[in-house]
């Protein structure tokens, strides 16, 4: 019966039902795009929808602080302590710890999920990669104590600060291994279940999941964190301007992604208010240095060119309405040795030297990809006006987000406009990602990019192991300013963090931790 309920409830919110003046008094209703979604295992999700869910579903052992982001917090563990030598930590578990099956969580899942994250090896692994552990040795590296306790061990010379900032990331997220264990499939680790379910011991649990429908998620009665409401309905609604009228209409309490214009019209909206905060996304644009069919976006100068071409003030300014800020730089602003240079603006005849000097031909084009959601189509239509100033003619693509996702790993693209988001906060996290591919190694967003880095991966791992935090930071400008000057990476803005919320809604809080509010803390004033 509570799986039909569940149903009959996203059907009704779907709009089947006839449209409803207020939504439920326990049920937080969300209108959102859900199509970047493409999974919810800890192991594979990578994507932004479905990572911030993880919040709710999951626990580590260790998370981001959400009063202070910067640092760290326990979580699963208790404590933890340095083990037999500087290259280990022993944790031990909160014993009263429960996943949502009733299943109480126990060092044998923590050391089942870590395992389980580097042996199906999915886009993520490459962050807990970084503590030396592969399919070969990983068995080795994490081990069950009792109970309530594991040690977990790691090669090179990273110090355990920086190894509790990989072990906060989603990636490192404790699964119920016995539930797992019921649903595995060929030797997958539950991964194909995994998709479209959960088995965590967080807030929420999932309840049911309509791809590209809605999501419905129930609280877990066994959490250590109750949440305030008792189910949350992410909507799938993929038009902007749709989303804003739900929720003028009162069909949904909160609404994202509606563009700049109409967030803009919706600060004087009487019973609605606009929460902004500082977001940690950096906005880029990519292009693909091995594209046969296109071989001048592997040319540095057309690089160099292309920063030129960009009107960042107008396109932060102007067209987004403030709502997100230049930014040349991959760390943001927030982040510990974050750079404030910005020294490229728009100028045309600037970019048309440098192209001509390189012999790239007048008339050039690349197709750039983008995602059918606010900001990349206008973003996109501003590139195109500037780049076409210097005769470089942009065809824009435009697909859904988990399209755009699959073909970029992939490297089927010529170029792309999107965006990164930092896994965890620390500046490694977005470091590893711009500066770091070596052949053989982990599938970074310059992988992607076919952008072999030797010097600065050697810059990228030094940096992560540095204990001096001074000799850190000048390490990390150091990076920031290779890419700057000379890769094929554009980053041109970072943004803010802006949701459109009913007044019945309280306890609204974000952080640059996370991509989407704290569901658990959220709670709603009946309406009479």
């Amino acid at each position: 019966m509570k799986a039909w309920a569940a149903i009959a409830l996203i059907i009704t919110w779907l709009g089947v039902a006839p449209v409803r003046a207020v939504t439920p008094d326990n049920t937080l209703v969300i209108a959102i795009s859900l199509n970047g979604i493409i999974s919810f295992d800890p192991a594979e999700s990578f994507e932004t929808i479905s990572n911030s869910c993880l919040d709710a579903l999951y626990q580590g052992l260790v998370k981001s602080d959400r009063t202070q982001p910067t640092a760290l917090a326990a979580d699963l563990a208790l404590s933890w302590h340095e083990g037999r030598d500087p290259h280990s930590l022993i944790f031990t578990l909160d014993p009263n710890a429960v996943f949502a099956s009733g299943n109480p969580v126990l060092a044998d899942d923590v050391v089942y999920s870590l395992r389980r994250a580097i042996k199906l090896n999915k886009t993520p692994v490459f962050i807990l990669n970084e503590l030396g552990w592969r399919a070969e040795n990983i068995d080795e590296q994490v081990r069950k104590i009792d109970e309530h306790q594991l040690e977990l061990r790691w090669s090179g010379n990273l110090g355990s600060e920086r190894v509790l900032y990989l072990l906060s990331s989603p990636v490192a997220r404790v699964v119920d291994s016995n539930v797992l264990l019921q649903h595995n499939q060929a030797d997958d680790f539950g991964n194909a279940w995994l998709k479209t379910h959960s088995a965590g011991s967080g807030s929420y649990q999932i309840r049911h999941y309509l791809p590209q429908q809605a999501l419905l998620l129930e609280s877990n009665p066994y959490a250590s964190r109750p949440p305030r409401l008792a189910q949350v309905i992410l909507k799938d609604v993929t038009d902007p301007g749709v989303r804003r009228l739900l929720l003028l209409q009162g069909d949904v309490d909160i609404a994202y992604d509606l563009g700049a214009d109409p967030f803009s019209a919706l600060e004087n909206q009487p019973g609605v208010n606009v929460n902004v905060a500082e977001g940690a996304k950096i906005y880029y644009l990519g292009f693909n240095t091995q594209d046969s069919s296109a071989a001048f976006l592997g040319h540095p100068a057309f690089w160099q060119a292309a920063r030129w071409l960009v009107d960042y003030t107008g396109i932060a300014h102007r067209l987004l309405k403030h709502q997100y800020q230049v930014q040349q730089n991959f760390l943001p602003r927030g982040f510990e040795a974050a750079a404030r240079d910005k020294p490229f603006h728009l100028d045309v005849e600037k970019a048309k030297r440098i192209l001509a000097q390189a012999g790239i031909a007048a008339g050039s084009r690349f197709t750039l990809l983008v995602a059918n959601q606010p900001p990349y189509v206008e973003v996109a239509q501003a590139l195109q006006d500037s780049f076409a100033q210097a005769d470089i003619r942009i065809d824009v693509q435009v697909v859904v987000e988990s399209e755009l996702w699959t073909r970029m790993r992939s490297g089927r693209f010529q170029a792309v406009l999107t965006y990164w988001g930092p896994d965890y906060i620390d500046p490694n996290s977005n470091a590893s990602a711009f500066a770091y591919n070596l052949p053989g190694g982990p599938n970074t967003l310059a992988a992607r990019l076919g952008w072999v880095t030797p010097e600065l991966s050697q810059l990228t791992r030094k940096a992560s192991a540095e204990r001096d935090p001074q000799l850190r930071r000048e390490l990390y400008l150091q990076l920031q300013q290779a890419i700057r000057e000379n890769s094929p990476f554009v980053v041109m803005l970072q943004g803010k963090r802006l949701v459109a919320v009913r007044n019945h809604v309280l306890n609204v809080r974000q952080s640059i931790a996370n991509s989407m509010l704290y569901f658990d803390e959220i709670e709603k004033e009946a309406l009479k």
